[in-house]
């Protein structure tokens, strides 16, 4: 089938690629129709490396994905051919230990689309376990549906944060992340949420484009200490780190109010100070997420209500054919991007 191929390091390709997928009583096989580009896939791109995952053999990008049900097998009864769906991309051994602690997410034995040695899903077909899979409600679009991936991400936050209804929160880092998270919180009951970037173009696509319950702040133009005080006296409730910066995780408890709570979502490039002091004064509780679990259902859930409004965040698309130029424009990392979607099929007018 064809593929978007990393082929090592700067090295992408569209090809004919063997897969060799058998359908088992528990599968279903999907037609794959939109696909996001996500900031591991460039990085693996540029780098050939995510730590000590290395890509040594050619690979399939891709795992933030929406498609239509091409086959079901045997024991799926929750699917018929014809449904759309969006797939969870993190297949876990079912008998590990993580697993049956009720943390499939953290098993270490997880299989990841697009993590070394496992192929992504940016091709024609992929085979998936049903229990992955999950139907689309009608008023949810292909789009929409692979965007379920990153937005998890986001509730998952949230809901590990014990976000309460009224709370203020600060989110650090206005990429996709830092956004579905500002989102989430916002969904999940905060009356009110800083986002703070450097990135002035990312901050005007989110005052123009959501809630005016997200306050939007250049850091490198005003004061954050200003804008908190103003929505928070006594510091925020809620800290999202999202940013990753080494900067921000040594300096974030001074936002929050005794008895705060803190999410660390970005993964810095090396290790973090952190002020165990500051945060012991306060009793701040410092929490942290990995991916997500058990946040597809949900997520879907608040996307068809529309209490999660996603469709702005998808700010260009590429055709299949034009796959390698989305990693190029993805690279490049332009300001006025937030989430880039290959169409690898185009859906239905409609739907």
């Amino acid at each position: 089938m064809k593929a978007l191929v990393l082929q090592g390091k700067n090295k992408l390709a569209i090809e004919d690629f063997s897969m060799d997928e058998p359908l088992t009583p528990d599968d279903v096989r999907i037609q794959i129709r939109d696909v996001g580009v996500c900031g591991s896939d460039v990085h693996y791109y540029l780098h050939g490396r995510i730590g000590d995952f290395v890509v040594e053999k050619p690979m399939v990008l891709g795992h933030e994905a929406s498609g239509v049900i091409l086959e079901v097998g045997r024991n799926v009864l929750h699917l018929r051919v014809g449904d759309r769906v969006c797939m969870e991309p993190g297949i876990p051994s079912p008998g590990s230990a993580s697993t049956f602690a009720g943390c499939y997410n953290l098993d270490p034995g997880v299989r990841f689309w697009a993590t070394p040695p496992i192929h992504g899903c940016m091709r024609e077909t992929v085979v998936h376990p049903g229990n992955f899979t999950f139907k689309l409600p009608d008023n949810v679009s292909l789009e929409e549906g692979a965007l379920v991936e990153p937005v998890a991400i986001g509730v998952y936050s949230a809901s590990t944060a014990g976000v309460q209804p009224g709370d203020v929160a600060l989110v650090f880092g206005a990429g996709t992340i830092g956004i579905v998270t500002a989102l989430a919180a916002l969904a999940s009951g905060c009356s009110k949420v800083v986002l703070v970037d450097v990135k002035e173009k990312k901050l005007e696509i989110v005052r123009g484009s959501f809630s005016q319950n997200i306050i939007c702040v250049n850091s490198s133009k005003e004061p954050l200490d200003d804008a908190v005080r103003s929505v928070a006296p006594e510091g925020v409730d809620v800290v999202f780190e999202a940013s990753g910066s080494l900067a921000v995780i040594g300096s974030f408890i001074r936002y929050l109010r005794p008895n705060g709570r803190a999410v660390m979502i970005g993964m810095p490039s090396a290790p973090a100070p952190f002020d165990v002091v500051a945060a012991q004064v306060k009793e701040i509780k410092v929490m942290h997420i990995f991916r997500y679990r058990n946040m597809y259902p949900r997520t879907i859930k608040m996307i068809a209500s529309g209490t999660l409004k996603v469709r702005p965040l998808i700010t260009h698309f590429f055709d299949f054919e034009d796959a390698m130029k989305a990693f190029d424009f993805a690279a490049a990392m332009p300001e006025e991007a937030i989430k880039i979607m290959v169409r690898m099929q185009h859906e239905a007018p409609g739907r």
